[in-house]
């Protein structure tokens, strides 16, 4: 069997599987720049919203962070997969980028 992953014939966001006569492309994991293999334990670099911990890229909780990132007046911070949303408050609802009392 002839390795073709050995010249790299897989896209910056892929990883190179070698099969008995071929090869194929599979997608890096979300939290990946860049990957080796499957897996968020794989990546060559971590994505934004993202941070190595324990050799993995995990999702970075900005919710949780010091600095508060939902600014407005009744607004809560719901992270998500490598990021975060601001939603109005339950009892609350956005008129024109405002959360007013419903």
């Amino acid at each position: 069997d002839l390795d073709e992953c050995a010249s790299s014939p897989c896209k910056d966001h892929q990883y190179c599987l070698n099969t008995d006569g071929s090869f194929s492309c599979k997608a890096c994991d979300a939290s990946c720049i860049g990957c080796t293999g499957e897996g968020s334990d794989k990546c060559e670099a971590c994505a934004s919203g993202y941070i190595k911990e324990d050799e993995k890229c995990t999702d970075i909780d900005e919710c949780s962070l010091p600095e508060k990132v939902c600014l407005k007046e009744n607004q809560d911070c719901v992270n998500t997969s490598g990021s975060y949303k601001c939603v109005c408050s339950e009892g609350f609802e956005d008129k024109d980028g405002t959360c007013v009392q419903t």
